[in-house]
């Protein structure tokens, strides 16, 4: 058995007055500060016809200094009138809640400043990043409150959209539930020599999706039952970027969505009202090698995708959703079942597993030219499962009725190194899912490419580069990858079912990078 060393120290600040956060239990969301966007009104106001328009998160690219990008965040409590007169506490990044939009270009050096304000420890983990353990924000980069955490890595991801969020030991569910997320864009010459739209805030748009429960007061809570323990939290109201109801008014011909699914536990299927095709550009870890003609995108808690919207006709367009649980039944089966929104039904604990959910109005000005997506985008190595060298099991397990999460019939152990994997080789990675409810499995420091579904081809959305995958029930996916570089034995990085209560209650390993 190998055992990890103590959790790493943040750098001690001076201390400041701690505001005293609230618990988790009864969690809301705060106003998003809109400085500096083009796009929208900061008010957040309702419209006359019931909607909001969409906030756009603040840009930050950093300051460049000693030939390096550096952010300087902070940790904070917040409070949002979720319901009109009725405030409920949150977390965020620079505001009180969610974060600024980071923007950072492939091979620069950033780095980070960044300050615990809240009354407890917290983690920010770069989701999709490979960079050295030290700086992954994991579990055990632990920020006291108070105290500075000074991570730097150089950016390797191609371009795309990623994020960071809480990854806090046992209670990243909480966090991240409460605000502690934002998302990040990475650019790189290979993607801005197609001339894709890019005008942050005007035709190119970042849609953080959750799903939240307020109770009959307009609070926002955390509901931890039984059945939330099990399924995951997830609530019956949703909002972007914290906006519900929203509506985005266009000025192009053509609209750039970046979505990612930021909730803690539900699935979506992404489509457009009236069966209208979008063209699916971009996996986690950027382009796809042309674009794909869809009607609808599912994605996974952590999972992102961008898609290309026409809107030349000038036409208002409804981007919906749909939660995938209505068609597996209790726990994964086909149909209704009693857990799928059933008998158990909505209520204040809010699965709503049923429903057709509003995403996102887009109101265009008027029609406009349209422009042409390029027939190809990204050059993407074919998939080669015979350059592994090793193949790697990890089976996902739930125990009766959500009371044993475990991979490999093991829960999370914070001293114990389940996996050592040699740097630069080639691996296959079996994730066999061995209960009734899907997963989300995520795995820190790489992306990587989809070899097979129970021997089917991948999806569109999983022929590029992936962090994050599904896998349902009763299933095996076979994964290719292999790590670059940030060799450590000592201290590890995660995989993880990225239900986020899954991953609380132990739906998590730990692995090492090391010298061949």
């Amino acid at each position: 058995m190998i055992r990890t060393p103590p959790i790493t120290q943040a750098f001690p600040v001076d201390r400041r007055t701690l505001i005293k956060s609230a618990g988790f239990a009864a969690a809301g969301f705060a106003a998003f500060p809109l400085a500096g966007c083009k796009a929208q009104d900061a008010s957040m106001l309702d419209s006359t016809d019931g909607s909001n328009l969409l906030a756009i998160p603040p840009l930050q690219r950093g300051e460049i200094e000693q030939g390096a990008r550096v952010f300087r965040l902070s940790l904070t409590p917040g409070q949002k009138e979720f319901v009109p007169g009725v405030a409920s506490p949150t977390i965020g990044i620079d505001a009180p809640y969610l974060g600024p939009t980071l923007e950072m270009r492939r091979g620069e050096w950033v780095q980070f400043h960044i300050d615990n304000k809240l009354a407890e420890g917290a983690t920010v983990h770069w989701h999709g990043f490979e960079l050295p353990a030290a700086a992954d924000g994991g579990p055990h980069q632990l920020i006291r409150p108070g105290e500075r955490w000074r991570p730097s890595f150089q950016v390797r991801q191609r371009a795309s959209l990623y994020w960071y969020h809480s990854h806090l030991e046992r209670g990243a569910g909480p966090q991240v539930y409460a605000g502690l997320a934002a998302p990040i864009y990475v650019r790189d010459d290979e993607e801005e020599r197609l001339d894709l739209p890019s005008d942050y805030g005007v035709d190119d748009i970042p849609l953080i999706v959750q799903d939240r429960v307020i109770d009959g007061s307009g609070r926002l809570v955390y509901p931890l039952s039984m059945h939330a323990r099990m399924m995951g939290v997830r609530g019956s109201r949703i909002f972007v970027n914290g906006t519900e109801n929203a509506v985005f008014d266009a000025q192009t011909g053509q609209l750039r969505l970046r979505i990612l699914n930021g909730s803690n536990a539900r699935l979506y299927d992404f489509s457009l009202e009236g069966d209208r095709s979008m063209q699916l550009i971009a996996s986690d870890g950027g382009l796809l090698d042309r674009p794909h003609i869809v009607r609808s995108v599912r994605l996974a808690p952590g999972e992102r995708a961008q898609v290309i919207i026409d809107l030349s006709e000038g036409r208002p367009l409804r981007l919906l959703a749909t939660s995938p649980e209505s068609t597996m039944g209790m726990m994964g089966g086909r149909g209704r079942g009693m857990m799928g929104g059933g008998m158990m039904g909505r209520g204040n604990s809010g699965d709503a597993s049923g429903d057709v959910f509003q995403i996102l109005d887009i109101r265009p000005a008027s029609s406009a030219q349209r422009i042409r997506v390029p027939t190809q985008l990204a050059s993407l190595a074919p998939t080669d499962p015979s350059s592994a060298v090793r193949t790697r099991r990890f089976v996902l397990d739930m125990g009766m009725m959500g009371g044993g999460m475990s991979i490999n019939g093991a829960a999370m152990d914070m001293n114990v190194i389940n996996e050592r994997v040699p740097v630069g080789q080639w691996e296959i990675w079996e994730i066999a899912n061995a209960s009734m409810m899907a997963h989300p499995f995520h795995i820190h420091n790489v992306q990587f490419r989809v070899i097979d579904r129970d021997g089917r081809a991948p999806p569109p959305l999983e022929t590029g580069l992936k962090d994050t995958v599904i896998v349902n029930p009763r299933e095996q996916v076979r994964l290719l990858l292999r790590f670059e570089e940030h060799t450590d034995p000592d201290l590890p990085y995660m995989y993880h079912c990225h239900i986020l209560e899954h991953e609380d209650a132990g739906m998590m390993g730990q692995f090492v990078v090391v010298k061949s």
